[in-house]
C-alpha cells in the first residue's frame, strides 16, 4: 500500500491521504473545491466548484501514475440534487470514459461546498 501526495491538490483537512495506491488500483479521498494554491474554497457555483474538484482529482490521479481515463468508479455527493444537470455537464467533460458512478444528495459537505467526488481508478 502506497500513500499518494501532490502539491497540485489540496492537503487533506483531516487524518487521511489524498489517495492510496494498492494492488494496481488507486482510491482517492473525496475532493472538494479547494484551490491547492490558496488552501481555500474560491470557486462559487456548482459549475466552477465541479471544475475545481475534477482538476484536483486529475492531479491526484496523475501523481499516482493514473488518469481520469482509467477511472472505474466514482462516487459523487451534491449538496442540492437540483444541481444534477449542471454538475453532469462539467463532470462529463472530464470523465469521458463514463465510469460506473453513484451520485447522491447529502445534507452538508465539508466547508459548505456544493460538490465532492471520489474516484477508484486503475493505476
Amino acid at each position: 500500500m502506497e500513500k499518494v501526495y501532490t502539491k497540485n491538490a489540496p492537503d487533506a483537512i483531516g487524518p487521511y491521504s489524498q489517495a492510496i495506491k494498492s494492488n494496481g488500483m488507486v482510491y482517492t479521498s473525496g475532493q472538494i473545491a479547494i484551490n491547492p494554491a490558496s488552501g481555500s474554497v474560491e470557486a462559487e457555483g456548482i459549475e466552477a466548484q465541479t471544475e475545481q474538484v475534477c482538476t484536483n482529482l486529475k492531479n491526484v490521479l496523475e501523481a499516482a501514475g493514473s488518469s481520469l481515463d482509467k477511472a472505474v468508479k466514482t462516487v459523487c455527493f451534491l449538496a442540492d440534487m437540483n444541481d444534477f444537470a449542471a454538475f453532469n455537464a462539467v463532470y462529463g467533460k472530464y470523465f469521458t470514459g463514463k465510469p460506473a458512478r453513484s451520485c447522491v444528495a447529502v445534507k452538508t459537505l465539508p466547508k459548505n461546498v456544493l460538490v465532492e467526488v471520489e474516484v477508484i481508478a486503475e493505476a
